[in-house]
C-alpha cells in the first residue's frame, strides 16, 4: 500500500506560477496529476514514467505545466506556470500506472487526496 500526500496548492494571480508536490510512502511507477474543477469530472493533467524520461501532458496544460520526479525523495512534482482562472480545481496525483491508458482515472492504483489551486480572475 502507498500513500500519497499533494503540497503546494493555494490562491494565485493570472499569470502566476505554483508547483504542487506529491510525496509517496515508498517507491512508486509511473505516476501522474488529475484535476477536478467544480461540476466537472476528474480529467487527465499529466503522466511521467518510473525513471522520468518520457512524459505527457494534456493540450490544455502543454507548454505551460512541467512534471518531474526525484525517485531518491519518493516525489513527484508539477511546476504549473501561466495559471488562468480555468486551471482552478483540486490537483490529486496518483501512482502505479497499470494500463498503457494513462489519461484514465482507473488505470492508477493508488491516489492522494488532493490540493486547491484557485487562479484569481
Amino acid at each position: 500500500q502507498v500513500q500519497l500526500v499533494e503540497s503546494g496548492g493555494g490562491a494565485v494571480q493570472i499569470g502566476g506560477s505554483l508547483r504542487l508536490s506529491c510525496a509517496a510512502s515508498g517507491p512508486t511507477l509511473a505516476m501522474g496529476w488529475f484535476r477536478q474543477a467544480p461540476g466537472k469530472e476528474r480529467e487527465f493533467v499529466s503522466t511521467i514514467n518510473q525513471n522520468g524520461g518520457i512524459t505527457y501532458y494534456s493540450d490544455s496544460v502543454k507548454g505551460r505545466f512541467t512534471i518531474s520526479r526525484d525517485n531518491a525523495k519518493n516525489t513527484m512534482y508539477l511546476q504549473m506556470n501561466s495559471l488562468n482562472p480555468e486551471d482552478t480545481a483540486i490537483y490529486y496525483c496518483a501512482a502505479d500506472l497499470s494500463t498503457p491508458f494513462y489519461y484514465e482515472t482507473n488505470a492508477y492504483k493508488y491516489w492522494g487526496q488532493g490540493t486547491q489551486v484557485t487562479v484569481a480572475s
